[in-house]
């Protein structure tokens, strides 16, 4: 598929109703299906704005994900969006999201153009309540990614993120003694789980739409 035909696509596509929870509960942990019911937005959440930013690249149609540093947190070293918590000059998630991208892969948000929303995830370990933003530039970024907050930059391409045998179930560790078997998108050695996988499994739901 040619890029400007897949933009052309999705745009389309995204203009229907959303797929919603629904999509996005096909790749939960047990855990979080367990606890589904009794899980509801406090009143006091962090709000967090993430960007699926699509580009043309090598003859074909990337998606960009990030592998986060270690650091003392629940979601260290974890495949992710770029993405981060609202601040204070955010007049909305939208903002919040380019400028988290422009902040940690140096994505130059005047150069993205953007589709729409996926629906909002509520994320419990962190409190956050995230905003998926879709949006797409017309060539590769030049990528320069902040060390700080970035290990390495992945390069999805969408006939992988497409393809059935990407969605595993893995084993992963959560804590040092405690293992969980998960849902997963194994690509390239690396396991996409929790968040990010629900929220790639709604906007794959999207992209696979009869039109």
């Amino acid at each position: 598929m040619e890029f400007a035909e897949f933009v052309a696509s999705i745009k389309k596509k995204m203009a229907n109703p959303l797929p919603g929870k629904p999509s996005q509960l096909k790749m939960a942990s047990m855990r979080r299906l367990m606890k589904f019911g009794k899980i509801f937005v406090p009143a006091g959440v962090k709000k967090a704005g993430v960007l699926a930013l699509f580009y043309p690249c090598h003859e074909n149609i990337c998606l960009v994900l990030i592998k986060r540093t270690e650091y003392p947190g629940v979601h260290s070293g974890q495949i992710s969006f770029p993405g981060g918590g609202w601040e204070e000059g955010d007049k909305e998630m939208v903002d919040t999201a380019l400028r988290e991208a422009e902040e940690e892969i140096g994505v130059d948000r005047v150069n993205v153009f953007l589709i729409g929303n996926l629906t909002d995830l509520f994320i419990p370990p962190s409190n956050f309540l995230v905003t998926p933003v879709v949006g797409y530039t017309l060539e590769r970024p030049d990528f320069n990614p902040d060390p700080d907050e970035v290990d390495r930059i992945l390069e999805i391409s969408l006939d992988h993120l497409l393809n059935e045998k990407t969605k595993q179930e893995q084993e992963i560790t959560i804590f040092p003694a405690i293992k969980l078997k998960v849902p997963c998108f194994y690509v390239d050695g690396h396991v996409i789980w929790g968040a990010t996988a629900m929220i790639l499994s709604e906007l794959i739901d999207v992209i696979n739409q009869e039109s």
